[in-house]
């Protein structure tokens, strides 16, 4: 089986879990047996891992200019417009980049003129729209020459090309609902957004959702039906083990972590506040907040007015190895969302013989078992289970064993076989 599969990073060149999750999934798809995948990318690097897959960068396309489903494509996406500089997924290095530009939000409309190479920038900058256009009629291009049986779009970036590629092809398309605006935004969605995202369900043939928490998002907030949507839910990949990966610590304080995107939707402030409270029980603590995003700036202004900056720490983006150093000296890992559809740094944690907490609105919880789970309102609770861990070395033991034997279970190989079995089923 031969699967065209759109997705907007692949690592190294990540800023989250999504390009983290497209790996997983191609990784595991390869044990499998007939299964060959294209995988394109808007831009192409050059040093991305091709040995379970071949990797193509839009990029790297020659549009023909011969090809009669552009005007018609253009058309269908002329709705997408640039209406502010704020994006989801803006790569952390590229906010401070764009909040120093122009501000004007003025509309810039999708050019409707295409020779040639297209230029991508394969991040999500302030031209993410037209990017996303682009991408839509450079698949149309791949349709035309490649050969596959089936579509697989990761996330709403993708939708319109999955959509073109269906278009010219008449082959299945399955997206793939790695998070939703509702999500990103607390609720407050982008019209041009939610509108891409409910278009891209509305084509499909099958949704993958990466949780029931997400799968009933997708049901009751975009009126998909429910026969229609089919959890998959994510893995990990094993760690290799390095002897740089494992930093010793240089001194006698617990660490309690949270990695991720400084964002609302991961809940960063509410870390800050249990940070406050549990200073307030024990001093031998420090608290890292391993990440970056458009919160960052206000939650160190946050922790300094809280008087606990001594104790607090802000190591920016990290990614690859410097995860798991950051794992090796961590004690408590918390991961407090407001509304996660997976998450699978919890798992990356575990896999490394950390405790976790994570709270009751994160999809990654429907299948953890040796976790604490708290609301991520609920800084009390979390306080207690951060104190408790850190001084009880028989309960933070039993996390450690029980966790890692749990999350070693948790193979993308089991995940590929059900998403071949949705390819199945439409074809």
């Amino acid at each position: 089986m031969k699967v065209l599969m759109f997705g907007w990073e692949f690592p190294p060149h990540i800023s989250g879990g999504l390009g983290t999750a497209c790996y997983g999934l191609t990784n595991g798809m390869s044990y499998l047996e007939d299964m060959e995948i294209l995988f394109v990318v808007p831009k192409a690097f050059g040093d991305e891992d091709q040995s379970k897959l071949r990797l193509i960068g839009a990029n790297d396309v020659e549009l023909s200019q011969k090809n009669p489903h552009y005007e018609k494509l253009l058309e269908k996406i002329q709705f997408i417009e640039v209406n502010s500089n704020m994006v989801p997924y803006m790569d952390p290095e590229d906010f401070y980049t764009q909040i120093s530009k122009d501000k004007e939000g003025s509309k810039n409309y999708i050019h409707t003129h295409f020779t040639g190479k297209l230029e991508f920038t394969g991040t999500y900058g302030k031209d993410l729209y037209q990017e996303i256009a682009n991408y839509a009629v450079i698949a149309s291009e791949i349709a035309e020459n490649y050969d596959f049986d089936v579509i697989h779009s990761h996330d709403w970036l993708t939708y319109p090309a999955g959509m073109a590629a269906k278009e010219v092809s008449g082959k299945p398309l399955v997206v793939h609902v790695h998070a939703t605006d509702f999500d990103r935004s607390g609720g407050n969605v982008n019209p041009s957004v939610y509108e891409m995202e409910k278009t891209g369900m509305n084509a499909a043939d099958k949704i993958i959702s990466v949780s029931n928490l997400t799968r009933n998002t997708v049901i009751q907030n975009y009126g998909i039906a429910p026969e229609k949507v089919v959890t998959v839910y994510n893995a990990v990949d094993p760690v290799v083990q390095k002897e740089n990966i494992s930093v010793k610590k240089g001194y006698d304080e617990k660490v309690v972590t949270f990695l991720g995107r400084i964002t609302m939707q991961k809940g960063p402030e509410y870390f800050i506040e249990v940070a406050k409270k549990v200073l307030q029980k024990m001093d031998n603590v420090r608290f890292v907040m391993a990440g970056s995003g458009d919160m960052m700036i206000k939650m160190i202004w946050h922790a300094a007015s809280l008087k606990i900056m001594d104790k607090f720490h802000f190591t920016g983006f990290l990614r690859g190895d410097d995860v798991y150093r950051m794992f090796s000296v961590t004690d408590v890992y918390v991961m407090p969302s407001v509304s996660e559809p997976f998450g699978i740094s919890p798992l990356e944690a575990m896999q490394s013989n950390v405790p976790v907490i994570i709270s009751h609105q994160s999809g990654v919880s429907e299948i953890l078992k040796h976790a604490i789970k708290v609301n991520f309102w609920d800084i009390d609770a979390m306080a207690d289970a951060i104190y408790g861990i850190l001084n009880y070395d028989a309960l933070s033991e039993v996390f450690k064993k029980h966790g890692k034997e749990e999350v070693d279970n948790l193979k993308w190989e089991n995940s590929a076989r059900q998403v071949k079995d949705i390819y199945l089923s439409v074809l």
